[in-house]
């Protein structure tokens, strides 16, 4: 039995009490030295870990010019404080943006302002000390990076910038999370989160392949490392081994198949999550996401193309340019890289796709907008457009689509409650109080429109929603992909 209870879910989104140290005893497991060391970081906190940590935040400030200005910035007006959705899961004061930001922002003041300096406690400056350091791993391991609070602070804060800096920093001491390093070394080592050999991948694509046949009748393959083929999908390796991911690989595989589009998926790298986003390390994220572009070039496709993972499309639309870029040679009459939901919209455009929305008659469905989607990026090349294209396919694939609340989807999306490398049984409390606004949201079109079925676009939604949707009264199996909804209407027979 759990010894947390379960957000109470109302009418409304209601701002709680304020429960000060609440979660307090919430962390996750502390890296071991082989997941730290794999990835260059020290095995253990370092003897001089506040000297460390001083200097390395002074190297983030010049590295990344933002973070200095997030950190000035703040006047504490309280537009963020109700944005968090582990604020409003929790109620811990430390769980709103502006608190979790300020357990860097009194030590930045401390040693690289002068009146931090000078007059500490007329500024709210303060000593990075071990009780503080604590804290640091508490509470920015509370924060899943949505950046939700950066939608709504008038001077555009970015608290996952913050987040992602003070984690670098705890890295760079010794003191890493398990769930994140420990995964990030599986990627250097074989390629996956998953720690999937070849042999293992292959096995378990040729069982799909089966399956695809023995639903359809048709013979469609989901091909590895196929040298020449015009398109490398890299997709999160979640969609290998588990319901309901597999199914949108599947629905992956129909498209290209009907499309008469040639593509392989790579042994090298079949990964499109970059868990080095999480840990806010350049270093780590380049080196995850060069073993894509070493693939793209040792099979000679023309175009990459990413799977349904939240902040694999972030990592990539904003980041590989510069990380793994450029990309001459790729096929320049398409984007590098492109998402899937890009590639399926395109192919509805042209008619190149048969669906018929019937078969998913027994099904209602809504449309959970993932964080790095639509507050990192965009689709389509236009504005809106990451919010626009997953709902056009949905639209095509179901007779039975309703969107949830307005101010609770769009840029204004709550997220999972499982994201920036969260998703970990020992934070379970965490995730389901996390999850409360997203379940209020879902249960209001529940109520009045009849929903059955969630759709995401997004490997850790979909986890995440699989666990906690039962806390809420709710069948896991509510949670699905929108390349699974389109892989149950997509008509392939008479090939």
């Amino acid at each position: 039995m759990n010894d947390f209870a379960t957000p109470e879910v109302g009418e409304f989104i209601e701002t709680p009490e304020i429960q000060s140290g609440a979660m307090a005893h919430s962390q996750p497991y502390v890296a071991a030295a082989a997941h730290q060391e794999a990835l260059g970081f020290p095995g253990e906190l370092v003897e001089d870990w506040h000297d460390k940590a001083i200097g390395r935040l002074g190297e983030l400030l010049k590295e990344n010019r933002g973070l200095g200005v997030f950190l000035d910035s703040c006047v504490k007006c309280g537009a963020c404080t109700d944005k968090c959705h582990y604020f409003l899961g929790t109620g811990d004061p430390l769980n709103m943006p502006v608190a979790r930001q300020d357990l860097l922002r009194q030590v930045y003041r401390r040693h690289f302002t002068i009146a931090g300096k000078l007059v500490p406690g007329l500024v709210g400056a303060a000593e990075l000390t071990r009780e503080r350091l604590d804290d640091w791993y508490r509470y920015f391991h509370q924060c899943s990076q949505c950046r939700r609070c950066s939608v709504f602070c008038p001077y555009g804060i970015d608290t996952a910038e913050i987040s992602m800096a003070a984690r670098e920093i705890m890295d760079c001491i010794g003191l890493g999370q398990k769930y994140s390093n420990e995964i990030i070394g599986k990627v250097h080592k074989i390629g996956n989160n998953l720690g999937l050999p070849e042999r293992a991948l292959v096995d378990t694509l040729e069982g799909l392949e089966e399956d695809i046949e023995e639903e359809t009748g048709v013979t469609v393959r989901i091909p590895v490392d196929v040298e020449g083929s015009d398109v490398l999908v890299i997709t999160p390796s979640a969609d290998f081994f588990a319901e309901p991911h597999v199914d949108g690989l599947m629905g992956y595989a129909k498209v290209f198949h009907q499309a008469g589009i040639s593509w392989t998926l790579s042994s090298a790298a079949s990964e499109a999550a970059n868990f080095a986003l999480f840990i806010g390390s350049q270093r780590q994220m380049q080196e995850v996401a060069m073993r894509i572009r070493q693939a793209a070039l040792d099979l000679g496709v023309k175009r990459l193309v990413v799977g349904e993972c939240g902040h694999a499309w972030r990592v990539a639309y904003s980041f590989w340019n510069t990380l793994i870029g450029p990309f001459d040679f790729l096929d320049k009459d398409f984007p590098a890289p492109q998402h899937i939901c890009e590639v399926t919209y395109d192919l509805l455009q042209r008619g190149a796709l048969k669906l018929d929305p019937e078969a998913n008659d027994d099904k209602v469905v809504t449309f959970h907008d993932s964080c790095n989607v639509a507050r990192a990026s965009r689709m389509g090349g236009w504005a809106g457009g990451q919010f626009h294209i997953p709902r056009a396919i949905l639209r095509a694939s179901v007779n039975n689509f309703v969107d949830m609340a307005e101010e609770t989807i769009g840029e204004a999306t709550y997220c999972c409650g499982g994201g920036g490398g969260l998703l970990t049984d020992d934070l379970t409390e965490l995730r389901v109080k996390g999850a409360y606004p997203r379940m209020q949201a879902l249960q209001r079109v529940i109520e009045d429109h009849g929903v059955t079925h969630l759709a995401a676009i997004c490997a850790i939604c979909k986890s995440q929603f699989t666990k906690v949707l039962p806390y809420y009264g709710h069948d896991m199996d509510m949670i699905v992909g929108v390349h699974q909804l389109l892989s149950n209407a997509i008509q392939l027979g008479g090939e």
